[in-house]
């Protein structure tokens, strides 16, 4: 993917991560969404390379959507923690 098709993804991602985390995080702009997204997708990978062995090469389709979303899922559950704990 190039680096275009990298921000519009990372905005997707970030934005339904947002959506499934719940109505109790405040609205996020559309530069957090890209970097939670982008974030997501690379924790999502790397869980994914440890899950199953193999890598996970980033196109714009629906399983890659899925483990991104769920990359920034987790990430947003851990700095939820994260500020709970301050």
């Amino acid at each position: 993917m190039g680096f275009f098709s990298w921000i519009v993804f990372g905005a997707l991602a970030g934005w339904a991560a947002g959506l499934i985390v719940g109505a109790d995080r405040r609205r996020q702009g559309c530069i957090l969404n890209v970097l939670v997204g982008v974030v997501g997708a690379t924790l999502g990978g790397f869980i994914y390379r440890l899950a199953t062995g193999e890598r996970k090469t980033f196109e714009f389709d629906f399983p890659s959507f899925g483990v991104a979303v769920l990359g920034a899922v987790l990430f947003l559950v851990l700095l939820g923690i994260l500020e709970r704990r301050r």
